[in-house]
């Protein structure tokens, strides 16, 4: 009689090496492999943004071409109009299309303050670097090098 462990196994094979990654290399890996709530967050205040952004460009770039519009120079108001917008508009759209994870397919979605949080942290450096790129790389391209 033969008891199950008697049998003889197959060996295992050796554990192979882990190479060490560089600084790089990990966050290039971090960077392709992001998790879709951060992506969807990011996306989202990002299309905002640049819409928005592209609003306020015109604007500034109307009024240094000399034009008069009503109200006269209110670009300040409308910068700050602008991060606040961003701000709000990305914590809300975020909190729509981020749920909680489940860990099931069958449950329920849920949604708590902490989608607006994610919203709202992906929004606030997003509309800052929006704007920077526009008009400090965008706006100079577009009015000339006088600018």
């Amino acid at each position: 009689m033969t008891s199950p462990s008697a049998e003889p196994r197959t060996p295992r094979p050796a554990p192979r090496e882990v190479r060490p990654r560089g600084w790089f290399e990990v966050r290039w890996r971090q960077f392709r492999r992001a998790p879709r709530p951060v992506v969807r967050a990011v996306v989202s205040s990002l299309s905002i943004a640049l819409v928005l952004g592209v609003l306020f460009l015109a604007y500034d770039i109307a009024l240094d071409g000399g034009a008069v519009l009503p109200g006269g120079d209110l670009r300040l108001g409308f910068l700050a109009a602008y991060v606040v917008v961003v701000c709000l508009l990305g914590a809300v759209v975020t909190y729509l299309v981020v749920p909680l994870p489940t860990g099931t397919g069958t449950a329920r979605a849920t949604r708590t303050p902490w989608s607006l949080a994610l919203g709202l942290f992906a929004a606030a450096p997003i509309a800052y670097l929006v704007l920077v790129a526009l008009h400090e790389i965008l706006k100079p391209i577009l009015v000339g090098s006088g600018g």
